[in-house]
């Protein structure tokens, strides 16, 4: 693979444009076949995922974390260098940046300026470590969770989405890197049917929400929903909190709920949403699929019970979506993506637009790998593909 420093020039990025002794600049490096390759339309030749950069300097000071982050925000004040880099390239990675806790962690992700995104009915446990800090994922070390969009399930995805490698397995528990650009334009061309109904119909999105935790890692309904919980409120209170938290995505007929008992006797929540799977990139206006169904059908192929019924993803008619389809996303996702090898202190970055993402199971002790997540907004949402109201999404209300 040929290095693309020369072609877009990274390393000359500098701080605030100034030559400095002690400059930090970003220069970008080869990885494995197995880690990068060169995406395919609609990505201009030559570009590789991930992007992967380490830092240098103009002497031989240590570099600290300060003029890291220094460097990032003297990059973005200039012409948002690095966004523009994430929406070519999908995902940066940096290597060999001091960042040894979650603390750090957080300062980095909040120099590149974006605006913390929370995630209104999240479907996993994620407490908080740090300012705007989670762990990625908490399901167990088993565990496949297939190439997604983060948060396809809800109106209101992050726009930017960092992970931070603070300990990393032996063998396994890589997270694979994937083009949502890419991906639509491989479907179009061998499943154009299916890309057809996606635009006409688009998905309708049905979580269940319990009280208590449905699987190891998953979120309960109080954490999707309960941020204004009191102490000694009753369920009719709650019922009415958790409603308003939903009313602010302001989805009208296209966001639905009911309320129910499960088998047990548990209240649960069942949430559906009518959303667009294909969206367009802001800038370009290419699109891309911007979904979780290949993960879910995966998903739906590995378990069963609670875990397997947790949400469903059909066709924004009620229909249900044609395995067959959904067997050949994976079959594309397999011949596109790559499997990120964690090094400890490795940052991967994701423009959520663009790339997709996942984990790979690993051997050992489940705590030998351990992924940290900060997730961000930007300053546009994806666009609309189509011609339904239900087909451009929003932010959410504050």
């Amino acid at each position: 693979m040929a290095t693309v420093t020369e072609e877009i020039h990274f390393g000359e990025l500098s701080l605030d444009g100034q030559p400095s002794r002690d400059l930090i600049t970003f220069e970008s490096f080869e990885l494995s076949a197995y880690n990068q390759r060169s995406l395919g339309p609609p990505h201009p030749k030559g570009t590789v995922i991930p992007l992967a950069m380490r830092p240098t300097l103009h002497s031989s000071s240590e570099i600290t974390l300060d003029g890291v982050i220094a460097t990032i925000e003297s990059l973005q004040r200039q012409d948002n260098s690095l966004t523009k880099q994430l929406a070519r390239h999908g995902t940066l990675l940096f290597r060999d940046l001091p960042i040894r806790n979650a603390e750090d962690f957080s300062r980095f992700a909040h120099a590149f300026g974006y605006k913390p995104h929370e995630i209104i009915g999240i479907v996993v446990d994620r407490p908080l470590l740090a300012p705007n800090v989670a762990p990625a994922n908490e399901a167990p070390k088993d565990v496949l969770i297939y190439n997604h969009n983060e948060s396809p399930q809800v109106p209101h995805a992050p726009e930017y989405v960092f992970f931070y490698g603070h300990r990393a397995p032996t063998q396994g528990g890589e997270s694979p890197i994937s083009s949502s650009l890419e991906l639509f334009n491989r479907a179009q061309r061998e499943i154009p049917e299916f890309i057809d109904e996606l635009a006409e119909k688009g998905i309708l999105s049905r979580v269940t929400y319990k009280v208590e935790q449905q699987f190891a890692g998953g979120s309960t309904l109080r954490q999707a929903f309960g941020k204004e919980f009191q102490p000694g409120d009753d369920e009719e209170t709650k019922r009415r909190k958790v409603e308003a938290q939903i009313a602010r995505y302001g989805r009208g007929e296209h966001t639905t709920w009911t309320w129910s008992k499960d088998d047990d006797g548990q209240t649960q929540l069942v949430l559906t949403h009518r959303l667009p799977a294909i969206r367009t990139q802001p800038g370009t206006n290419l699109p891309t699929l911007f979904t979780g169904l290949a993960a879910y059908w995966k998903r739906g192929q590995a378990s069963s019970g609670a875990r397997r019924n947790d949400t469903q993803q059909l066709f924004g008619d009620g229909t249900p979506i044609p395995d067959k389809y959904l067997e050949h996303l994976a079959k594309i996702t397999d011949e596109i993506r790559v499997l990120h090898r964690w090094e400890k202190g490795d940052v991967l970055v994701f423009d959520n637009i663009v790339a997709q993402h996942g984990r790979e199971p690993w051997q050992g002790e489940q705590s030998g790998r351990v992924v940290m997540a900060s997730l961000f907004d930007g300053a546009a949402v994806p666009g609309a593909y189509g011609f339904g109201d239900w087909a451009q999404v929003v932010q959410a209300a504050e």
